[in-house]
């Protein structure tokens, strides 16, 4: 929808201008803790989106120690209301182990190259549950709840104002079985079906015969926001937490490599064409 928005990116946007409007009073964090008779730490904690539900009563108090205009003020107390509330992601706490979806949820463009299985918001409900299952025992009632989050998740491509969704997919992620042959040939079907039908997404396979590429290090989604307060954001999966990448060196270095990697990956046309022929090794 065009109104959504995500409390997970309410309050890193809130985060970086109180540091802002910090800065631009010419006072040090030091400085705002004496006047305010906080610790060393707290307003720092603040500034690096360490909190998790901002007072807006306290965000008032700082934006009128920074002399902040009337609309201002109130515009960060909006934020800091808004940052308060709770994603529907929060109802599956217990899946998701990082803020990456909170993210996810705000992004008017996710670019992203797979080199391992096929990206969350593409996967059909049984190639979900056969990724879940690897790598530790988990219980039948534990993949289920996975795999309802999965879905929940790709809620937002079928929004009136859905992200640009472009998935680049090392063609290995195609050629490896991941549950049964049935399992496979539904989710290659449902990716030719997303090229063939979906004009917010554009899949590309990247060959096995292009040899070396600047994916080589992995997997990597960069994040993009429609409003400018947001910068963009590279993430790198972990096993723990995710990595996030907010500097704007570290973002390009991303980006170019994403750029090389989805030109020289095959057109969507010919990718849905090269899925057709790695279905037949599942006939």
């Amino acid at each position: 929808m065009t109104d959504r928005y995500s409390p997970t990116i309410r309050r890193r946007r809130l985060s970086a201008e109180l540091r802002r409007l910090r800065e631009a009073s010419k006072l040090t964090a030091e400085q705002v803790g004496d006047k305010l008779g906080w610790s060393r730490g707290r307003l720092t904690n603040m500034e690096l989106n360490k909190w998790k539900r901002p007072d807006p009563v306290i965000v008032r108090a700082l934006a009128n120690l920074y002399q902040a205009p009337p609309d201002v003020t109130e515009g960060l107390v909006l934020l800091a209301k808004q940052s308060r509330e709770k994603g529907w992601w929060s109802r599956y706490g217990d899946v998701f182990t990082d803020a990456y979806v909170g993210f996810e949820a705000e992004a008017s463009a996710v670019s992203t190259y797979q080199s391992m299985v096929v990206h969350g918001l593409l996967q059909t409900p049984e190639y979900a549950a056969a990724s879940t299952r690897i790598g530790r025992s988990r219980s039948a009632e534990t993949i289920d709840r996975v795999v309802q989050a999965r879905l929940a998740r790709q809620e937002i491509l079928d929004q009136e104002d859905p992200p640009k969704l472009w998935c680049v997919l090392d063609e290995s992620v195609l050629l490896r079985p991941a549950g049964s042959k049935q399992v496979m040939r539904d989710q290659i079907t449902k990716l030719i079906r997303l090229i063939e039908t979906a004009d917010h997404i554009k899949i590309q396979v990247l060959p096995l015969e292009v040899g070396l590429h600047p994916g080589i290090a992995g997997s990597f989604t960069i994040l993009d926001f429609a409003n400018p307060l947001d910068p963009s954001i590279a993430y790198i999966e972990t096993r723990t937490d995710g990595l996030y990448l907010e500097d704007d060196e570290e973002v390009q270095v991303h980006r170019d490599a994403w750029d090389e990697v989805r030109v020289m990956a095959l057109h969507p046309d010919a990718s849905a064409d090269r899925m057709r022929q790695i279905i037949e090794q599942y006939e």
